[in-house]
C-alpha cells in the first residue's frame, strides 16, 4: 500500500483555515476550554470541525492550534488528518488514561514512549500491531524538559491503546502488566502511527483518572490530586506550544 492510492485522501478546502505549525489535541471538553483560556487563543474564535472545535486565536499569528474533544482511533485519526491537511506540523496530544501498573496511581503524568496497538485503525496505515508504536523522538525529549523544568514528576513508559473500554479484561491487564505497560486508553497508537505514516511529529502526555492495576476498577475522576495534575498540565502545555 501506497501514501497515495486511497480513493479518498484529506484535502484543504478553500475555507479551511491555515493553521501555524504546532497544534494541540485534547481528550477532554473541559481541559479544552481550560487551555484556551490560558493560551489566549479566544474562547469564541474557533472553526467548527466535525464533533470537535478548533481555537485558532484572532490573528495569523498565533503560532499554535488547540482542537478536541477527542474521543477514540478512529475519531481521533479523522481529527489528526485534517490538521494535518490545515498546516499542522508538530502534535501534542493530551489525553486521560487508566493505571495498570500497581505504581501508577489517579493523578500521576505519563510521558509515552511508545503504545501497543489494540485498536483497528492502525493497521489501514501499514503498522505491524505485533510491533509498538513510536512518538517523535524530538517532542518527546521537549516534552519531558518543560515536566522537569517546572518540576512535576512523571513516569515514562508503554501504554495499550484498545478501542474497547469495556473489553478491558482482567486477562489482559493481567497480560499487559506482565510486559510492563503503565496504563491504558483509546487513542495514542493511532496516532503514533498516522505521524509515522505521514511524516509529522507527534508526542503525548496522560493524566491517569483512574485505576484497575487490582483488576477492580477505581475511577479517580472527582479526587483532588487528579484535578491538580491537570491544572498543571494546563501550563507545560502552554509553554511546549511556545517553544515548539
Amino acid at each position: 500500500m501506497t501514501i497515495n492510492d486511497a480513493i479518498i485522501n484529506p484535502v484543504k478546502g478553500k475555507n479551511a483555515p491555515n493553521l501555524g505549525p504546532v497544534s494541540v489535541m485534547v481528550s477532554s471538553e473541559t481541559d479544552l476550554n481550560a487551555i484556551c483560556k490560558l493560551t489566549n487563543l479566544g474562547e469564541d474564535y474557533f472553526k467548527n470541525l466535525m464533533m470537535s472545535r478548533v481555537y485558532l486565536g484572532y490573528d495569523s499569528t498565533a503560532n499554535f492550534s488547540l482542537a478536541g474533544p477527542v474521543v477514540g482511533a478512529p475519531y481521533g485519526v479523522l481529527l489528526l488528518e485534517t490538521l494535518i491537511a490545515w498546516g499542522a506540523q508538530k502534535i501534542i496530544y493530551y489525553g486521560w488514561c487508566g493505571a495498570i501498573s500497581p505504581d501508577v496511581r489517579v493523578g500521576d503524568i505519563i510521558i509515552p514512549t511508545g503504545a501497543v496497538i489494540d485498536e483497528g485503525t492502525s493497521t489501514h496505515y501499514n503498522a505491524d500491531k505485533n510491533e509498538p508504536v513510536r512518538p517523535s523522538p524530538d517532542m518527546l525529549e521537549a516534552t519531558k524538559e518543560v515536566l522537569k523544568k517546572n518540576s512535576l514528576a512523571f513516569h515514562e513508559g508503554m501504554i495499550w491503546t484498545t478501542d474497547a473500554i469495556y473489553r478491558e479484561t482482567r486477562e489482559k491487564v493481567r497480560y499487559f502488566q506482565s510486559k510492563k505497560v503503565l496504563a491504558v486508553e483509546m487513542e495514542m497508537s493511532a496516532l503514533f502511527t498516522v505521524g509515522k505514516f505521514r511524516n509529522m511529529e507527534i508526542s503525548g502526555i496522560l493524566v491517569v483518572s483512574d485505576e484497575l492495576s487490582t483488576l477492580e476498577w477505581r475511577p479517580g475522576f472527582k479526587e483532588e490530586r487528579f484535578k491538580q495534575s491537570r491544572a498543571a498540565l494546563k501550563e507545560v502545555i502552554n509553554e511546549l506550544c511556545q517553544i515548539l
